[in-house]
C-alpha cells in the first residue's frame, strides 16, 4: 500500500518528462480485462494494481492506468519434451526412487505418466510407462520492470524532509521506500530514492522557509496560516498547478522573521520557554503515571532483602527513582498554585495488566499519561488510548513506534551523532580533523569520512596474530597534527583504547598545537576508572547527551527539596521524573492540550532535560533536541553554540 503512494506522488510531481522515462499510460477499452492488459505490456497484474489501487475494485471504460515500463531481453533456455515412452515391469523390492534413478527421470515424471500411482502403491509385476525426454534450447523473451528507485548517500545536514523535498516526494513516501529507515538520518547512510535525472532534483535554498502540508489543509487554511494566496503558493511551487495539495508535501514559502508558524521546517535556534511564568488555564489537570513497580513480586520480609531485590530489578529500581522525582514535581506545582490530579498505577511490566487497568478505570477522562517503560508497553498503551486521543508520553524508551498520540520524550540516538557532526562540520574549514578508530568501530568510518573529506585516519595497532591490540603510539598521530586547532574524533567502546588515546593526545596538547577530543558515541569507555578526567578536561572533550548534569555550585530548588525529602542528592532518573512531569503538566496548563503545546512552546528546559517536540508524518511526536557538552576545568558544561 505504501509503495503505491510513493509511486503515485512521484509520477505527478516529477511532471511529464520524468514520467515518460519509466512509465506508460493505458486507457481502458470497453470490456477490457486487467489480465489482458498485463499480458500486453509484459507486467504482472500486481504491478498494475500497485500503481493503480483503484483497479482492485474493477476497471472502468476510459480509465487511465499507469503501466511500469519494462525492458525485454532474450534468454536461451533449455526445454524438455516427451518424445516417447518405455515400458517397465516392476520387480521385487523396486521403489519409485530406484526406478527414477535407473531411467534418469524424476519420481514426479513417472507419476504424471501413470496417474494411478498418485493413489495406489507400487506393486511387483505392475506395468508402468517411463517417459523419454529430449532437450532443446529455445530463445525466450524475458520482461523485467525498470527499477523506479536508486541508492542515495545522505549528505551532511540532510534530514528526512530535505531528502524528500530534493526528490519531490513526502517524508512518508521516503519512509515507505525505506521500511528499515531509522528515525534520524546519519551522514553516509545509503537509502533508496526515486530514480530521477539530476536535472529534476530540487535544491533547498536558505533564503526560503519550508512548510509541511498537514491533514485536511486546503488552500484556504494555508492562506489563513501562511498569509499566501493560492496563486502565490503555485508560483513558488509549480508542481501544485497540476497536482494540488497533498498531505506531507513540503512547500517552499517566503522566509518569515518571526518564524512562528506551526509546521514550519527550520533549522533556526529557538530560545527555551519558561512555562512557569506564563498564564495558566483554569481547572484541575488529570494525568496518570504508569510504572512497573511490580508490587506483586516484591518481598515484604526484611528491609535488607527488599532493598536487595530493588537493586537487582532494573525496572523496579527505575520506577521508584522516577516516581521520587514525580513527587517532588507535584510539590513544586502545588507551590505555584497548580491543581493536578495524579493516578499512579503499577503495570507489573505486563501489557495484560495495562489492558485491565484501562478497562477498569476512566482513562478517557485523562489529559495525558506518563509511561510505561518498555517499548512494547508504550506502544500497547498508546494503541489502546488512541480511541480517546489521550497523549502517551514515553519517559525513556530509545525506540518506539511513534503513532498519533505518542510523545517520545527521549531523543533518538541518531540525533546525538548528528549534533556532534553538525557542530564540528560548521568549523571544519578552520580546523584540522583526525579520525581514530579501533577494529570494532571501523564501521563508523564511512559516515565520518564522508562528513570530513580529507581528514586523516589513525587505526589501532595489531598484535603479532593480527588481532586488535587497542593502542596507538605517539608517532601514529603526531605526524597528522598541525599548528593551531586540531579536532580528533575517537570512536571506541573499549576502556583501554580510550585511556591510551587520551593519554597520548594529552602529551601532544600544547599552546601551539591545540587538541579538542570528541566522539559521536559517548559510552562507558569514556567514563571508566582507566581514563583520566584530567586528560579529558585538558582536551576539552566534546560529546552529545540527552541530558546535562546540574551544577552543584548553583542554587537549585529541586535539588534542595529532593535532598531535604530523601536525604540524598537525586540521580539522573529522579531528575528526569521531575523534569518530564513538570513539562507535561505545564504544557497542559499553558495550551489547549499537549498536542497544541508543541507549537505554543517549541522548546522547554528544566533541571537536566529539555524538550522540543516535532511531529512525524504519521502524527506522533518525538523530542528533537539534545545537549552538546564538554569537559572544562574538571566539570561537564554545556557548549554554547
Amino acid at each position: 500500500m505504501k509503495k503505491f503512494l510513493v509511486v503515485f506522488v512521484l509520477l505527478f510531481i516529477m511532471g511529464a518528462q520524468a514520467f515518460a522515462q519509466n512509465y506508460k499510460t493505458h486507457k481502458v477499452k470497453q470490456n477490457e480485462k486487467i489480465e489482458d492488459i498485463a499480458k500486453v505490456y509484459m507486467v504482472t497484474v500486481n504491478d498494475i494494481i500497485t500503481l493503480n489501487p483503484d483497479a482492485k475494485n474493477g476497471l472502468r471504460d476510459n480509465m487511465v492506468l499507469i503501466i511500469p515500463k519494462t525492458e525485454v531481453q532474450a534468454e536461451l533456455n533449455t526445454v524438455r519434451e516427451i518424445t516417447s515412452y518405455d515400458q517397465h515391469r516392476v520387480k521385487r523390492k523396486q521403489t519409485l526412487y530406484s526406478i527414477a534413478k535407473e531411467y534418469k527421470v524424476t519420481e514426479d515424471d513417472i507419476k504424471k505418466a501413470n496417474v494411478f500411482l498418485y493413489s495406489e502403491p507400487l506393486k511387483k509385476g505392475t506395468k508402468i510407462r517411463i517417459p523419454v525426454f529430449t532437450e532443446k534450447q529455445v530463445l525466450e523473451e524475458v520482461a523485467t520492470v525498470v527499477d523506479i528507485t536508486k541508492p542515495y548517500v545522505v549528505l551532511p545536514k540532510e534530514g528526512k524532509w530535505r531528502v524528500a523535498y530534493k526528490f519531490g516526494i513526502t517524508v512518508e513516501d521516503l519512509e515507505a521506500l525505506n521500511p528499515e529507515l531509522a528515525e534520524f538520518l546519519n551522514v553516509g547512510d545509503t537509502i533508496r530514492v526515486p530514480n530521477i535525472p539530476d536535472t529534476r532534483k530540487k535544491v533547498v535554498e536558505e533564503k526560503y522557509d519550508y512548510y509541511e502540508v498537514q491533514p485536511k489543509e486546503g488552500f484556504y487554511r494555508l492562506k489563513v496560516k501562511l498569509g499566501l494566496e493560492k496563486e502565490e503558493l503555485e508560483a513558488l511551487n509549480p508542481e501544485l498547478v497540476g497536482v494540488g495539495l497533498k498531505v506531507g508535501m513540503v512547500l517552499r514559502v517566503p522566509k518569515k522573521i518571526d518564524n512562528d508558524v506551526a509546521g514550519m521546517i527550520s533549522d533556526h535556534t529557538i530560545v527555551a520557554s519558561d512555562l512557569s511564568k506564563r498564564d495558566f488555564n483554569r481547572g484541575t489537570k488529570h494525568i496518570a503515571v504508569l510504572m512497573p513497580f511490580k508490587l506483586n513480586e516484591v518481598s515484604l520480609g526484611s528491609a535488607e532483602a527488599t532493598m536487595d531485590q530493588i537493586r537487582k530489578d532494573g525496572y523496579l529500581n527505575f520506577a521508584l527513582e522516577f516516581q521520587s522525582g514525580v513527587l517532588i514535581a507535584l510539590d513544586s506545582l502545588k507551590s505555584l498554585g497548580i491543581s493536578v490530579k495524579v493516578d499512579v498505577y503499577d503495570t507489573e511490566n505486563k501489557t495484560s495488566t495495562i489492558g485491565d487497568l484501562i478497562r477498569k478505570h476512566n482513562f478517557e477522562e485523562l489529559d495525558a499519561v506518563i509511561g510505561p517503560l518498555s517499548q512494547a508497553s508504550v506502544e500497547y498503551t498508546a494503541e489502546r488510548l488512541s480511541q480517546f486521543n489521550i497523549p502517551v508520553v514515553s519517559p525513556i524508551t530509545k525506540t518506539v513506534k511513534v503513532t498519533g498520540n505518542t510523545f517520545q520524550s527521549r531523543p533518538a540516538e541518531g540525533l546525538l551523532k548528528n549534533k556532534v557532526l553538525d557542530y564540528f562540520k560548521a568549523r571544519d574549514k578552520s580546523t584540522n580533523t583526525i579520525l581514530v578508530f579501533d577494529s570494532e568501530s571501523e564501521a563508523k568510518s564511512a559516515s565520518l569520512k564522508s562528513a570530513f573529506v580529507g581528514a586523516s585516519t589513525v587505526r589501532s595497532r595489531k598484535d603479532k596474530k593480527g588481532k586488535d591490540a587497542h593502542y596507538i603510539l605517539v608517532g601514529d598521530i603526531s605526524k597528522y597534527l598541525k599548528p593551531g586547532k586540531n579536532v580528533v574524533f575517537l570512536e571506541t567502546s573499549t576502556d583501554g583504547f580510550a585511556s591510551n588515546v587520551t593519554s597520548v593526545l594529552n602529551s601532544l596538547n600544547t599552546e601551539e598545537v591545540q587538541i579538542i577530543l570528541t566522539t559521536t558515541e559517548m559510552n562507558s569507555a569514556f567514563e571508566g576508572s582507566e581514563i583520566s578526567n584530567q586528560h579529558l578536561s585538558n582536551l576539552r572533550f566534546h560529546f552529545a547527551s540527552i541530558s546535562k548534569s546540574f551544577d552543584d555550585d548553583i542554587h537549585n530548588g529541586f535539588v534542595k527539596s529532593y535532598t531535604k525529602q530523601y536525604g540524598l542528592t537525586p540521580d539522573k532518573i529522579a531528575v528526569r521524573g521531575f523534569d518530564l512531569t513538570m513539562d507535561v503538566v505545564l504544557r497542559l496548563l499553558t495550551s489547549t492540550d499537549l498536542y497544541t503545546s508543541t507549537g505554543d512552546a517549541p522548546l522547554t528546559e528544566y533541571v537536566e532535560n529539555k524538550f522540543a517536540y516535532k511531529k512525524t508524518p504519521f502524527g506522533g511526536y518525538y523530542n528533537d533536541t539534545v545537549y552538546l557538552l564538554q569537559y572544562d576545568d574538571l566539570k561537564i558544561v554545556e557548549v554554547k553554540e
